[in-house]
């Protein structure tokens, strides 16, 4: 040196610093045969690297004017890509450098952005990167973000589910399970509108014939008991796509697509009649209660109102009424 003191001693590291400064580094000697290769980077070859030859291993994909072992020397102080022959299209980025005279060149290598995805693929963990390698920190940020959206997610889920059990119950009717009058009006709502762009349905309106004895003779218990009945009579005779709902003590109504005809209707209410008497749920004989439903037909152009409907449904059904009870009258 100038000053005349001897020059430093040139620093010298062994094989295990280098690893753990640099576990993904690669020394290539002038031959181009693979002298050393960091831990992480050995788990990503089914063999041992060292020993083999640099280019059967490893495809250069950046740059990509360096055809042999007699090219290598140019690579140092440039920027490299590197693939894995064979596998998968992960690829690794880094820097080399000379190792020295004769010694070949020395490969730092990296995953860049793709770490994320090699770190599942290889089974990596905060042992196989530098101890100042952010790309920890980058990996912990990344699983935090991960879980808080799933966390979201799976919260949004919970919520949208509270929000349909909530909207389900406020139209159902606690004690028979079908809708109740505000899930009817929907249900009608939807049917009316169907009904304007050429479809059709029926509205029935039922009413429970002697049901009134029934709770003065034998209580509220049994009235429920045949009440819960009934709607398992009226579903019964229903399919999926008709609507069935309980509107007030003892009334029901159904709502029925498709129907057309008045002769389809009376057969349908003359069926859900018949299995309203013959059900079991009553107590005893004397308890036993029949039905009688005024029914109306939404075809017709323009489809009335839902008021309307349910006006020329009432009408019918005390039309039946006055006939005796325990039938049904098609408006």
């Amino acid at each position: 040196m100038m000053d005349g003191s001897p020059p430093p001693e040139p620093l010298r590291l062994g094989g295990a610093e280098v690893a753990r400064l640099m576990p993904m580094h690669l020394w290539i000697d002038a031959r181009g045969v693979i002298r050393a290769a960091g831990p992480t980077l050995a788990k990503l070859w089914p063999e041992p690297l060292a020993g083999l030859d640099f280019f059967e291993v490893f495809e250069l994909r950046k740059p990509q004017d360096v055809a042999g072992a007699g090219d290598l020397a140019a690579l140092a102080g440039h920027r490299i890509l590197l693939g894995l022959r064979g596998g998968d299209s992960q690829t690794l980025r880094g820097i080399a450098v000379g190792a020295g005279p004769g010694q070949g060149i020395f490969i730092n290598l990296s995953f860049g952005l793709s770490v994320a995805e090699a770190v599942r693929s290889y089974r990596l963990s905060h042992a196989d990167f530098a101890p100042t390698d952010l790309t920890v920190e980058l990996l912990y940020l990344s699983e935090v973000k991960g879980a808080v959206m799933d966390e979201l997610a799976a919260l949004n889920t919970r919520l949208g589910e509270a929000q349909r059990r909530a909207e389900a119950q406020a139209m159902t009717d606690p004690l028979t399970g079908l809708a109740n009058r505000r899930g009817f009006e929907r249900a009608l709502a939807r049917m009316r509108a169907e009904a304007h762009r050429g479809g059709s349905f029926a509205l029935l309106h039922i009413d429970l014939d002697h049901f009134k004895a029934v709770n003065d003779t034998y209580g509220h218990a049994a009235g429920d008991e045949i009440l819960s009945g009934v709607a398992g009579c009226i579903r019964a005779e229903l399919r999926a796509q008709d609507v069935t709902a309980r509107i007030g003590g003892d009334e029901f109504v159904a709502l029925v697509a498709g129907v057309k005809e008045a002769q389809t209707v009376q057969k349908l209410a003359d069926r859900i009649i018949a299995r309203i008497e013959g059900f079991a749920a009553a107590p005893s004989d004397e308890a036993r209660v029949s039905a009688s439903i005024g029914a109306v037909l939404s075809r017709r152009d323009p489809v009335p109102d839902a008021d309307a409907l349910l006006a020329e449904a009432d009408t019918a059904l005390y039309a039946a009424k006055r006939a005796g009870r325990g039938r049904c009258v098609v408006a």
